[in-house]
């Protein structure tokens, strides 16, 4: 059984990328990862990547917020420490509700952009102090990198890599 290969090829283009990128899933190359400078458009589609769920923890994550702003509010203002504010008596939450409104949506969005931080960094396992795994660092400025898979027919991978446009391709020696 032959042993996996890992090319890189290098792109000055977004849209050979594009091209060279679709290119190799038509041919059923595995496209281990590609390194962008900025984000391109489609390309998440052209690598055949699944969709994100992070729209359904942010859902939960609002959720969340909301109910501990409910339970917040009901605990503070109804039952620990009751007010008379402007002649209006804290009798129950459901009477005072349309004053907490502002505050049940500060807490839904709190609570979602900073959970959503949090999960964003802990699925991507980014953390601090963690050095950088950016194979060449040409792709912060103006390059893109793609990073193929191969078994076996390497020669005809590179002539592939070169086609599509490449400027650089690596191929990791022996």
């Amino acid at each position: 059984m032959a042993a996996t290969t890992l090319f890189k090829a290098l792109y000055d283009d977004d849209d050979l990328l594009m091209h060279a990128v679709k290119k190799l899933r038509s041919e059923k190359y595995h496209i281990e990862e590609v390194y962008t400078p900025f984000p391109v458009h489609g390309l998440d589609k052209a690598m055949g990547l699944a969709d994100t769920r992070i729209a359904i923890t942010s859902f939960m994550y609002g959720c969340l917020g909301l109910a501990v702003a409910i339970t917040m509010m009901n605990y503070i203002m109804i039952q620990d420490w009751p007010q008379d504010i402007g002649g209006k008596p804290s009798f129950s939450y459901l009477e005072n509700m349309p004053a907490f409104v502002p505050i049940m949506f500060e807490m839904t969005v709190f609570f979602a952009a900073h959970l959503m931080v949090i999960t964003f960094y802990l699925r991507s396992k980014m953390w601090p102090f963690k050095k950088a795994e950016n194979p060449d660092i040409r792709t912060t400025d103006d390059k893109f990198l793609v990073e193929v898979q191969v078994k076996g027919d390497e020669e005809e991978l590179k002539e592939l890599l070169l086609d599509t446009g490449a400027i650089e391709v690596h191929v990791p020696k022996k």
